[in-house]
């Protein structure tokens, strides 16, 4: 038994209905991943701020900032890594929001992104050294502070990594945006150099006439 083109139109309306949700889904989430392609330095900022002294809140006994400061060992101390995260991102943060185009693809913002990553892997491997040199110390002692203790230095590190990889990627994209107008400007003012001599040559015909 046939179906009816009743029952035809349905069936197309349904299927039109769905392929446009479906393009419209893929839209959004297209605007919504090159959104965070955009904002990238300023969510990995926010997250290098957030994430290791959330880590830290976790697993070390409640204390203030002061009494961290004031019982401060490098050896078994962990509060300045969640500091040195918080002033990285500080200081990445601002130099981002200071920097326009050209200082985005060939400047300052990837030259400080990378001074600051690497010294502050340079000194997190070195008290990471010295913290697992030395016998797990904590409340909850044993793996799970160390494993927690581990998840800290990782964490620092990988966003360490993760501002030098957003900021070479933020950089490239910049100097093809830039290269992308240069090339609109010649175009531009070759237009602008031929239009005037084809006036000539017009000008000069219709005298010749």
């Amino acid at each position: 038994m046939g179906f009816s083109k009743e029952e035809i139109s349905k069936t197309r309306k349904i299927w039109s209905s769905l392929w446009r949700g479906i393009k419209t889904i893929f839209v959004l989430f297209t605007m919504f991943f090159s959104f965070l392609l955009v904002s990238a330095p300023i969510f990995l900022a926010v997250a290098d701020a957030l994430l290791p002294s959330a880590l830290l809140h976790r697993f070390s006994s409640p204390a203030t900032l002061s009494s961290h400061l004031t019982n401060y060992d490098f050896r078994h101390s962990l509060i300045d890594i969640p500091l040195i995260s918080i002033i990285r991102s500080a200081v990445i943060l601002c130099v981002y929001g200071l920097c326009d185009g050209p200082k985005l693809s060939r400047g300052p913002y990837l030259t400080i992104t990378m001074i600051c990553s690497i010294s502050s892997l340079i000194y997190v491997s070195l008290k990471a050294a010295f913290v697992f040199g030395e016998p797990a110390i904590g409340d909850g002692g044993g793996n799970y502070f160390r494993a927690a203790e581990v998840a800290l230095f990782l964490c620092s590190s990988v966003l360490a990594i993760g501002h030098i990889v957003v900021a070479y990627r933020t950089s490239c994209r910049e100097r093809k945006k830039l290269l992308v107008f240069k090339i609109d400007i010649e175009a531009v003012s070759a237009c602008k150099n031929v239009y005037p001599r084809y006036q000539k040559i017009l000008l000069q015909q219709e005298r010749l006439k």
